[in-house]
């Protein structure tokens, strides 16, 4: 019986898809059987474990896509002049006998198409895959960052969230709505097992926090110098100031390092720099 994990996290650009497709290749690489399923319309795992040129070789062929679950039936084609009901087993396209590559449900732009009319929709990925859930080990769910249909969809389908976040502060704002996103599911849905199996940091080393994230830790140095009387470094005080009062502020920090005055009364004076006039 599979293991069925959705990487979610409702802030984009945090890496889910990446990780997708790294767990899906080393699960394959340590025999298990493993069924990646892309729900993210942007279909961005899809090119990922394809290629982009086979990816849209598959479009191009009309093969099925998630879309057909969603919509329960196979539309009428060349080779059938008729719709066809669902076979999911026609959806999965097998690539592990291949490849080190795991088998993959493939996703396209039509799949946002489903959110115009999520009616009644939410389960039926779940109920796919009951019927594939004995072939697999592990199946993972590319979901996309916000939070709809989809999202339920994902949540109905796993019994597992891994969840993706960057080291920066925007980040922190996804991860309490996903929380509060999955309390309000597991309420609604008693008979429902689903827990959080992890938090992945992504980007760790390269990533750079940008004029937010500086923005954000200067406002906390100055709130915390405010309510327990620490100070930053000087060079930190003097970037919040003018360019003329900053470099006076700096022409009092070098007095005091050739010994014309003192570092504590230098500091007093860069602060009153920092301070706004009443």
């Amino acid at each position: 019986m599979a293991i069925s994990v959705s990487l979610i996290n409702m802030k984009g650009g945090v890496g889910k898809t990446t990780l997708a497709a790294q767990l899906a290749h080393a699960s394959v690489q340590r025999d298990l059987r493993t069924l990646a399923v892309d729900l993210d319309p942007q279909a961005n795992l899809s090119q990922a474990l394809l290629s982009a040129e086979k990816y849209v070789k598959h479009l191009r062929d009309k093969k099925p896509t998630i879309v057909q679950i969603f919509e329960q039936y196979f539309p009428p084609t060349q080779e059938s002049a008729s719709p066809r009901p669902l076979d999911i087993n026609e959806v999965i396209l097998k690539q592990a006998k291949y490849s080190y590559k795991p088998d993959l449900i493939v996703s396209r732009l039509e799949l946002s198409h489903t959110l115009k009319n999520p009616t009644g929709k939410e389960r039926r990925l779940a109920k796919a895959l009951t019927k594939v859930a004995d072939v697999y080990d592990l199946i993972l769910i590319d979901c996309a960052p916000t939070e709809s249909i989809l999202t339920e969809a994902a949540y109905h389908a796993s019994r597992y969230a891994l969840v993706p976040v960057k080291p920066e502060y925007l980040a922190t704002i996804g991860l309490p709505l996903l929380a509060n996103s999955i309390q309000e599911f597991k309420y609604e849905n008693g008979d429902h097992a689903l827990d959080i199996c992890g938090i992945v940091f992504n980007h760790s080393s390269s990533y750079s926090d940008g004029p937010e994230g500086s923005t954000s830790i200067r406002k906390c140095r100055l709130r915390r110098r405010r309510t327990d009387g620490t100070y930053s470094r000087p060079m930190s005080v003097t970037r919040a100031l003018t360019p003329k009062r900053r470099g006076k502020a700096r022409r009092l920090g070098q007095r005091a390092m050739l010994g014309g005055g003192s570092p504590e009364s230098s500091r007093d004076s860069l602060m009153s720099f920092s301070r706004p006039s009443d």
